[in-house]
């Protein structure tokens, strides 16, 4: 899929998902509900899902895909890394991240979008794998950075 196509789908996405997380106010339902839309809609990715902030641990919590690591090791790998510098992470190939964590051996590529609190800081991310080698484009970041941007707005407003 071309990146034109891409930024469609998102667009799409971004206001089929305003339309289902409009029926409730609970922040779990929605990041669950953006994981379904975006897991099966987005093509070539093998897991989506969230993992926030739990005290000093990241823990995962709505996800589509396989098994998943339940609590990541502290500050290592891209999950953290995108924590910890409060920013998107495109990675091409995750064999050539330092410390990636390989929750699922087949994974190759890595986006991970932050969650953010109302005042800015990183809670957490949306974090997205691929089976396939530099899968994701900047209309991938471009369309998940639009999407979290647009749930944060429901949690904190």
């Amino acid at each position: 899929m071309n990146d034109e196509a891409l930024c469609k789908l998102f667009r799409r996405l971004e206001q089929q998902l305003m339309g289902l997380i409009a029926k409730t106010d609970d922040p779990v339902a929605q990041r669950a509900t953006a994981v379904a839309l975006l897991h099966h809609k987005v093509p070539g990715v093998s897991w989506t899902g969230f993992y926030l902030l739990r005290g000093d641990d990241l823990v995962v919590e709505a996800y589509q895909g396989p098994v998943a690591c339940l609590v990541l090791e502290r500050h290592m790998g891209v999950c953290w890394a995108g924590v910890d510098r409060n920013e998107t992470l495109l990675v091409d190939d995750v064999e050539s991240f330092p410390g990636h964590i390989a929750c699922d051996e087949r994974s190759r590529s890595e986006i991970v979008v932050p969650v953010r609190d109302a005042r800015g800081r990183a809670i957490g991310v949306l974090d997205i794998d691929s089976h396939i080698k530099g899968h994701f484009t900047t209309a991938h970041r471009d369309g998940y950075d639009a999407i979290v941007r647009m749930l944060e707005e429901h949690w904190w407003r």
